[in-house]
């Protein structure tokens, strides 16, 4: 088995010495050949040099520098389409995701996955943070529409002939659980000892995490579309039953209730309405950006060769 390990960094100065030494202990005992994929998004601390002076102390780590900060899936998707090996595997720069974890992904892979991911076995931030996450990954979890696979982690392991799937996206919203999902339906999961962050903290608040929900729901699946009709639906039987009670009231008292019962109905209908049309107005969006040219990543600089993306 040969590997091919990609990391997209931020703020990784401290981190990246140490990660990178522990897979160099990790990587000779799981693969005949190996390589680690540095991809600096844009990191306003010295991540850069701190990844050049480790590809010129390894020869099989390779740095890529981006032009700015794209994002993390943005900085993953460029380091799986430049992998070289026939496994992906993807892990945070902050040493959260244990290296010598790794053979776990791998042996399961060897079972006939395609995807494994490796989730924690205990969530270690803060309840409102480990809230926001559960909510996030169940999010994309529909988005993938995926029967066997209800967690998603940045800890990956993946056959990297997946990446054919979506070798012409070029959209700059990236969900790479998402593109994998087009690629194959054989997910699995391996829970892993997942290590509290040593250095810094997360760049993943509550509320970031809420917008990327959305983000991915609206860019990569039509669920809200159709929520956003069943509760159209349910609000039109609820007037058309409001207009059977008035025809009854007045048939019955000869009179029917004045401004307090029009004036609640109007505030019904118009938030349903406005419901409905923001949810339109994501998918708008969404096409805005397609339709704009914005590429999801452009590199500025690597160590060694320019970089050529694999088919």
């Amino acid at each position: 088995m040969n590997i091919s390990v990609v990391i997209p960094v931020y703020k990784g100065q401290a981190t990246l010495p140490g990660l990178v030494e522990r897979l160099g202990k990790v990587l000779p005992g799981l693969a005949d050949h190996y390589e680690v994929i540095l991809v600096n998004d844009d990191s306003p601390d010295q991540s850069w040099q701190v990844i050049e002076s480790l590809a010129r102390q390894y020869v099989w780590v390779r740095g890529i520098d981006l032009m700015r900060n794209y994002g993390q899936h943005n900085a993953t998707l460029c380091g799986v389409r430049l992998a070289r090996y026939e496994v992906v595997v993807t892990m945070d720069d902050d040493l959260q995701h244990p290296p010598e974890e790794l053979h776990f992904l791998l042996e399961k892979l060897g079972e006939g996955y395609d995807v494994v991911y490796g989730v924690p076995k205990k969530l270690p931030h803060v309840w409102w943070r480990n809230l926001g996450s559960i909510l996030a990954k169940w999010l994309v979890a529909s988005a993938i529409g995926s029967k066997t696979i209800r967690d998603v982690s940045a800890f990956r392991a993946f056959r990297t002939n997946i990446r054919r799937a979506f070798e012409g996206y070029e959209n700059p919203d990236v969900m790479i659980d998402v593109l994998l999902s087009w690629g194959t339906t054989r997910f699995a999961t391996v829970p892993v000892d997942e290590q509290p962050r040593s250095v810094g903290k997360s760049n993943y608040t509550l509320g970031r995490l809420l917008r990327m929900a959305l983000l991915y729901l609206t860019n990569f699946s039509t669920k809200p579309l159709r929520f956003s009709n069943i509760i159209g639906f349910f609000f039109t039987l609820i007037g058309f039953g409001g207009f059977i009670y008035v025809i009854t009231i007045y048939f019955v008292k000869g009179s029917v209730p004045g401004f307090p019962f029009l004036a609640s109905a109007i505030m019904v209908f118009s938030g349903v309405q406005l419901f409905a049309l923001g949810i339109i107005g994501e998918y708008l969006a969404r096409v805005f950006e397609r339709t704009a040219g914005r590429r999801p990543y452009t590199i500025e600089r690597s160590t060694g060769e320019t970089p050529q993306q694999q088919p």
